[in-house]
């Protein structure tokens, strides 16, 4: 489509309908899983009865690094941090989707355990795919949302493919958001015993190792997030 621009000069200009094709194209190479799609920030609600303000403030968080991405962020993401069902996911998938729309930026999301899971499948000799084949969308995407970091019961090939991917993405200055369960410290902090440790609720550098949480340090702001699991509160509403 050509229009006449504030100079007065003809110029091309992409009419509406392509770029709202380009959007889709660029929604659907982000492997959104279909049950996050209709995940969005402003639909991210905080004004229920009950909400902890760390849901609020966490909201406000992912706005901010909205409006700042790239050029203040700095290569740097974000880590929610909380119980199950406070929307983590919610506000990951949120942020992913308009730096996509807005910004134009390739983005990626991630199951942790899928991604662990198709990587060991890629050994089996029957299978085409190759380790590298998978990893290469993870290390190239601008943008990677990898969900449910720490699921995976942990073990030394945990450890190294998690360092793998955090190590790549750290060096190439990627940004990469990311979700956990596990709190980022134990409760109290502080150094603590091998009893205590073995006692205590786990966190997120029993499950990816102290190493690589203390380069999630580096990579991410992290953003906690507590309260009960709101997706239990509207099922008992739903059929009480």
């Amino acid at each position: 489509m050509r229009v006449v621009n504030s100079t007065g000069q003809w110029v091309s200009r992409a009419c509406e309908c392509q770029q709202m094709l380009r959007e889709e194209r660029r929604l659907a190479a982000a492997h959104i899983p279909e049950r996050y799609r209709h995940y969005t920030l402003d639909g991210y609600e905080t004004a229920f009865r009950g909400a902890d303000p760390t849901l609020g403030r966490a909201h406000l968080t992912a706005r901010k690094f909205v409006d700042a991405y790239p050029v203040d962020t700095a290569g740097k993401g974000l880590l929610f941090t909380g119980n199950i069902g406070v929307g983590k996911t919610h506000l990951a998938v949120g942020v992913l989707r308009r730096l996509v729309q807005d910004r134009g930026v390739r983005g990626l999301f991630c199951d942790y355990r899928e991604l662990l899971k198709n990587i060991q499948n890629s050994y089996n000799p029957q299978v085409n795919t190759t380790e590298l084949e998978l990893l290469k969308p993870v290390f190239a995407a601008e943008v990677l949302v990898l969900d449910d970091l720490g699921a995976q019961k942990p073990n030394e090939w945990v450890w190294d493919t998690v360092a793998l991917i955090l190590n790549t993405r750290y060096n190439d200055k990627q940004t990469t958001i990311i979700t956990t369960n596990y709190p980022d410290q134990p409760a109290g902090g502080g150094a603590q015993t091998d009893a205590e440790r073995a006692a205590r609720e786990q966190t997120l550098g029993d499950r990816i190792g102290d190493r690589m949480r203390s380069r999630l340090a580096e990579m991410c702001v992290c953003v906690e997030m507590t309260g009960k699991d709101f997706r239990q509160s509207v099922k008992r509403a739903s059929f009480g």
